[in-house]
């Protein structure tokens, strides 16, 4: 795992090296969050049929949920990134429902001087933002350990931190959410076809091949098992 880490910590330094060439754009807002990690090294897949994160994710929604959207979250030294500002990751409040988890694996040591995430505890069905007194005065902070990864509710109020040091910290995070949802890539377009033929299932599903809509009736008018939506999912 240790040797993994390293992996992918230095294709998220590339990856973020690439991604610099959109900061001409004056939408580009995600500096050190590098989108689709899997793009630029399919090692990241891995994650998708990995069983204890597939089994938590799937107790938190159901075994039928989606991948929304997943990043990098790279805190450059003396700074922060797009997340370090208070904030939600799912715009719409079910009580007793929730539509989107909020799943961090940490591939350093989080630390209150490197930029660890504050949450705010029990603020996921509350629509009003807190204030920074308020926030600052009842965040929690966890600090994971490189490998240990964070479940939460992506309506929780939180904000990534101001890294401190002289070194990035590093982490993978994913946002998933209902299959009847809209994902904000189309993955299956975005990843092709060839993977239908190396992920399991539960990677496919979780990455959104089970819930393509069919462009034509020839993709329709055929047998159910065949179909690019698959029944029964909700």
């Amino acid at each position: 795992m240790k040797t993994c880490r390293r992996r992918w910590k230095s294709i998220f330094a590339k990856a973020a090296a690439q991604d610099r060439a959109w900061g001409d754009n004056p939408h580009y807002i995600d500096a050190g969050m590098v989108h689709n990690p899997m793009v630029h090294d399919p090692v990241f897949l891995e994650i998708f049929s990995n069983d204890r994160i597939n089994g938590f994710l799937e107790a938190a929604l159901d075994e039928h949920c989606i991948l929304y959207a997943c990043t990098s979250s790279s805190m450059p030294p003396h700074g922060t990134n797009y997340s370090g500002r208070i904030h939600v990751d799912c715009p719409r409040v079910i009580p007793g429902y929730p539509t989107n988890i909020g799943f961090l694996i940490a591939f350093d040591d989080f630390t209150r001087e490197n930029g660890a995430t504050y949450f705010l505890p029990r603020s996921f069905e509350r629509t009003d933002p807190p204030d920074d007194a308020e926030f600052f005065d009842n965040a929690a902070r966890p600090l994971p350990r490189a490998g240990d990864a964070i479940l939460f509710n992506a309506r929780t109020w939180h904000m990534g931190g101001q890294n401190k040091t002289d070194r990035y910290r590093h982490a993978f995070t994913m946002n998933v959410c209902r299959s009847y949802m809209r994902q904000r890539f189309d993955y299956p377009r975005l990843l092709g076809e060839g993977l239908l033929e190396t992920l399991d299932e539960r990677a496919l599903k979780r990455l959104g091949y089970r819930v393509r809509v069919p462009v034509d009736l020839d993709e329709y008018y055929v047998p159910p098992e065949q179909r690019l939506y698959l029944g029964g999912q909700g």
